[in-house]
């Protein structure tokens, strides 16, 4: 079960390097106390509050409350699934709302940390905590109809690969595939190791464990990456601040707080919220950090978004606090920690895009329709598999030829009898290619019999890059 200013063009924004520019300080009275800002270094890229074109974020959690001051004219929208109103009556939801997407530069409370995002509010949680899976499922198709360019999940279910615990649920599978196909970015919290069997936990939590997922983990003040925060080779692709945090908070709950004066902000909530810690507060930075982009730079597609944040990270080393963590991507940090302004600064060289995604198995799920010529990508942690459909007559010959100058890639056609990468097997490949690293590969054959075929090209070891193919049919 699951759980819980003045406009300025990018050329200018990014004219000087960032460590040239005095950055941008919010007046907003509670933001000295947001001590994240300053480690995602958040308005770092700009000298003022920059006017961003508006990007629509859906936060899929125990909704909102929607008077806020706080957040006034920032929702656009807001649904249950889960039957009633969309009032916040645990807070959650608000909470992770508030570090969004809470008016920046209004000499009131904090700031929050994307000011073009607008929120797209889905309440999936009941009043006991629990998310019915098909609930979120809705959820997620409602914001990618409601033309969201991020979702922000910021919820889980254990993951167990070891146990009977699996956490997996297909149709929330299916509706993270629904939005990556539509250009979505989903973003999700890996988890907290508090309802495992053992913490730390060596498995990020469903949906960060889902490929095209970004997983967030959290990390403390001191730099380290506090025990709660579950571990994952593959999953984990990046970190932010996730322990004594400040947001906002719903009025009606901090009202049962009357001696304290900052009401609507979880400085007055419950205790668990006073100093709030957990990857379900690391998440919505990232979040954040993607309606920047997307915001800078509106034609981005979303593997672009992510390949950008990944790649801008900060690596985590003993050097600078994480004392566990090895250089280079690691299980407790991915990527490295969030950094806001290297990632904007990075829009100058942007990650090539890959339309296709996500064609991560053969069948249904495999890219159809495709030119002769074109590029993609791979990535051993997301993305290790592209598969692309060729239909062919009974003697006709397909030719392929794939060129990736940093990744060392494979080539497979699989007959039109292989239903699931899972299943393959020799007998039901017609055709494979392996060469060195840095070498083309090439694939001929001629069709035994019609069909539709199945060309995949995986990495043959760990890393991400870009590829060029050309499939040609005689």
């Amino acid at each position: 079960m699951k759980r819980l200013a003045a406009a300025i063009s990018l050329a200018a924004v990014l004219a000087a390097p960032a460590a040239a520019r005095a950055g941008f300080s919010p007046n907003d009275p509670l933001s000295p106390r947001q001590w994240y800002l300053d480690s995602d270094r958040a308005f770092d890229a700009f000298d003022v509050l920059p006017l961003l074109k508006p990007v629509r974020v859906a936060v899929i959690d125990s909704g909102i409350d929607a008077g806020h001051p706080e957040l006034k004219g920032r929702i656009l929208d807001a649904r249950s699934f889960v039957g009633g109103t969309t009032t916040d009556v645990q807070g959650h939801g608000t909470f992770v709302a508030g570090e969004i997407a809470a008016w920046t530069d209004n000499a009131r409370g904090i700031a929050g940390l994307a000011p073009p995002a607008r929120l797209l509010v889905a309440k999936v949680v009941r009043d006991d905590g629990s998310i019915p899976p098909r609930a979120e499922a809705r959820a997620i198709r409602w914001a990618v109809r409601s033309g969201a360019r991020v979702i922000n999940l910021s919820l889980g279910s254990l993951r167990s690969p070891v146990g009977s615990e699996t956490g997996f649920s297909y149709p929330e599978q299916r509706a993270v595939e629904y939005a990556v196909q539509n250009g979505v970015l989903v973003v999700a919290a890996v988890g907290n190791g508090d309802g495992a069997p053992t913490t730390p936990w060596p498995y990020a939590n469903y949906p960060a464990a889902l490929p095209h997922v970004l997983g967030v983990a959290a990390y403390a003040r001191s730099g380290d990456v506090p025990k709660f925060s579950n571990r994952d080779d593959v999953y984990v692709d990046l970190a932010a601040p996730g322990q004594d945090m400040l947001s906002l908070f719903p009025r009606a709950l901090t009202a049962h707080n009357p001696s304290c004066g900052e009401q609507g902000y979880s400085s007055c909530g419950p205790k668990e919220y006073r100093h709030a810690d957990g990857t379900s507060f690391s998440s919505p930075q990232v979040a954040a950090a993607a309606a920047l982009l997307f915001g800078q730079a509106p034609w981005l597609q979303a593997d672009q978004v992510s390949n950008l944040l990944e790649r801008s990270a900060v690596d985590a080393t003993p050097a600078n606090g994480c004392d566990a963590c090895s250089g280079g991507r690691d299980s407790l940090t991915g990527f490295g920690r969030l950094d806001v302004a290297a990632a904007i600064h990075d829009l100058t060289k942007p990650p090539a895009a890959d339309r296709f995604e996500p064609n991560d198995d053969v069948g249904s799920r495999a890219a159809v329709s495709y030119p002769r010529r074109f590029r993609a990508t791979l990535d051993a942690w997301d993305d290790p598999n592209d598969v692309y459909r060729i239909k062919l007559r009974r003697g006709q010959h397909v030719s392929v030829l794939v060129r990736a100058a940093d990744t060392d890639v494979s080539l497979a056609l699989w007959k039109p009898a292989l239903h699931s990468l899972a299943e393959a097997r020799d007998g039901l490949r017609a055709r494979r290619s392996i060469h060195p690293l840095g070498a083309p590969e090439r694939l001929g054959y001629r069709a035994r019999k019609s069909g539709w075929y199945s060309l995949q090209v995986k990495l043959a070891q760990p890393g991400f890059g870009q590829y060029a193919i050309r499939i040609a049919r005689s």
